[in-house]
C-alpha cells in the first residue's frame, strides 16, 4: 500500500483494488476492524475516481456488505448487496457473473437471516440466467 500511495497520484483507483485486496486477507483472517477502514476507505475512493454506476463500485460495495455479512450485521449488508447488484446489472447485465455472484451472496445472507422465500426466488432467477447463458 505504502508503494502504490507513493508511485500513484491520491484518490487512483489502483489504490482501490489494492485496499479491497488487503481488506480481503484481514476478512480472511478474521481481522474485522482491520478490514472495515480499508473497504471503506476504497468505495470511497471509488466513488470519487468512478462514473457513477461504474461496476468497480459494486465490488466495492459487495465486499463490504460480505464483510457485515461475517459480522453478523445483517441490516448493514442487506442495503450494500442490494445497491451492488442493481449496478451490476445496469452496468454489466443480468446475466454476468459479478451480477449472478452478487445475487447468490444476497440470497445467502436472506437465508441466514431466516427469508428462505426470498432467498429461493432469487436462486430460482439465478439458476434461469444460468440457464439461458448455456443455450
Amino acid at each position: 500500500m505504502e508503494i502504490w500511495r507513493k508511485a500513484l497520484p491520491a484518490g487512483h483507483p489502483d489504490i482501490a483494488l489494492s485496499l479491497n485486496n488487503l481488506a480481503g486477507l484481514y476478512k480472511s483472517q478474521g481481522r474485522y476492524g482491520e478490514a472495515e477502514p480499508l473497504l471503506l476507505e476504497a468505495l470511497e475512493l471509488r466513488w470519487k475516481a468512478l462514473p457513477a454506476g461504474h461496476p468497480d463500485i459494486a465490488t466495492s460495495l459487495n465486499n463490504l456488505a460480505l464483510l457485515y455479512q461475517a459480522q453478523g450485521q445483517s441490516g448493514e449488508a442487506e442495503p450494500l448487496f442490494l445497491e451492488a447488484i442493481s449496478i451490476w446489472k445496469k452496468s454489466l447485465g443480468n446475466s454476468h457473473p459479478n451480477t449472478l455472484a452478487g445475487m447468490g451472496n444476497y440470497a445467502r445472507l436472506l437465508r441466514e437471516m431466516g427469508r428462505d422465500s426470498e432467498a429461493e426466488t432469487i436462486e430460482a432467477e439465478i439458476r434461469v440466467l444460468r440457464e439461458q447463458l448455456k443455450s
